[in-house]
């Protein structure tokens, strides 16, 4: 296509059908046998369960297991409870279903992200903490969270629907500073309260990276 100085879809695919007849004066051989040997499938083969990503993972007693940077925790049941300790299939399908299965049985699950944003409400209160979870949920709005998980599974980029979506992407924000952030707590000077706190630093990294 190059030699044609083809650069588009609509020139190659008008370029096509030209080359197909080429190419076929040149390569092609007559069968052996001229009949159409395709089967349908059988009742008993099953391309669902073929057409996935599947991995081994090992129930804890506590009936977890762990995957893709997530904990998936089974429902508590007698099928459940029997395979603690045991090997089980997860299984990743391409529209981005998620099984767990024990010799072909799919076992409900509940799945807790080990990724999700820091939500202070879920956090003890504590006054020596509540300033730096504060700048912490300040900072993250300010700077979308790295929501990347592991790249070695191929069907990660192209799944639009699913147990591991994310949101929709967004450009990077700056880099943070953490070294210049935390120079404030070595400054001398009158006690501040939290909000205080939270709105120094935060005013002070807004400032660093908009000048």
């Amino acid at each position: 296509m190059r030699l044609h100085r083809i650069s588009t879809v609509d020139q190659a695919n008008a370029f096509l059908p030209s080359y197909m007849a080429k190419h076929n004066r040149r390569f092609a051989k007559a069968p052996f046998d001229p009949r159409d040997l395709h089967r349908p499938l059988a009742i008993h083969e099953d391309l669902e369960a073929e057409l996935v990503w599947r991995e081994q993972r090992t129930v804890t007693g506590a009936l977890t297991l762990h995957y893709n940077k997530a904990m998936f925790i089974l429902e508590p049941s007698p099928a459940a409870q029997a395979i603690a300790r045991k090997k089980v299939d997860v299984c990743e399908y391409p529209d981005g279903r998620l099984e767990i299965q024990h010799e072909g049985t799919a076992l409900p699950y509940r799945m807790f992200d080990k990724m999700r944003r820091v939500n202070q409400a879920a956090v003890v209160d504590n006054k020596h903490l509540d300033a730096a979870l504060a700048l912490a949920h300040a900072i993250q709005q300010v700077q979308p969270h790295h929501a990347k998980r592991n790249n070695n599974e191929p069907a990660r980029t192209a799944q639009t629907a699913g147990v591991f979506k994310g949101p929709s992407p967004v450009p990077p924000g700056p880099k943070l500073d953490r070294r210049k952030l935390g120079d404030q707590r070595l400054e001398r000077g009158p006690r501040l309260s939290n909000d205080e706190l939270v709105a120094r630093g935060l005013g002070e990294y807004v400032r660093q990276h908009t000048e």
